[in-house]
Formats: structure tokens, sequence, C-alpha cells
């Protein structure tokens, strides 16, 4: 089995993104809701296109980064 099927993240999140939240341990968006933003921000390889991603990748799912910013459907705060 690959890493991209072992993952629920965002298919089309780029590869330093991928590795930097498999690297810190983070393979399932239900993972990230134990974090907040700012710390899945500080991640080498995370930058303003994979939050924007991984806002809405949870958004889908019902969930949110455990900071609890509301974004709406398209994956921006409100």
């Amino acid at each position: 089995m690959s890493p991209q099927q072992e993952t629920d993240l965002p298919p089309g999140l780029s590869k330093p993104a991928q590795r930097a939240l498999t690297n810190a341990g983070y393979r399932w968006l239900e993972q990230l809701t134990r974090v907040s933003e700012a710390e899945v921000e500080r991640l080498h390889g995370v930058g303003p296109k994979a939050l924007a991603q991984l806002r809405h990748a949870l958004v889908a799912n019902g969930l949110s980064f455990a900071d609890g910013k509301k974004v709406d459907q398209s994956g921006t705060r409100e």
C-alpha cells in the first residue's frame, strides 16, 4: 500500500506539506483536530495554500483545528 492510500489528507497537498505532516505524525484529518492551526503552520513545508486545503478538508468532514477557528465551506476563516 502506498503512503497516499494510508492517509485521508487532501490528495492535492504538496509533497513538502505531505512530508511535513507525516514526519510530525499527522496522517489523518482527525489527528489535526488535536492541534491548533498555528502549530501546523509552523511545520516546515506547510504554507498558506496547504493550510487552506487542510481547512477545506476538515470542514468537508465536519472537523476543525483544535483552536476552534470557525471556517466557512470555502475553507476560509469567518
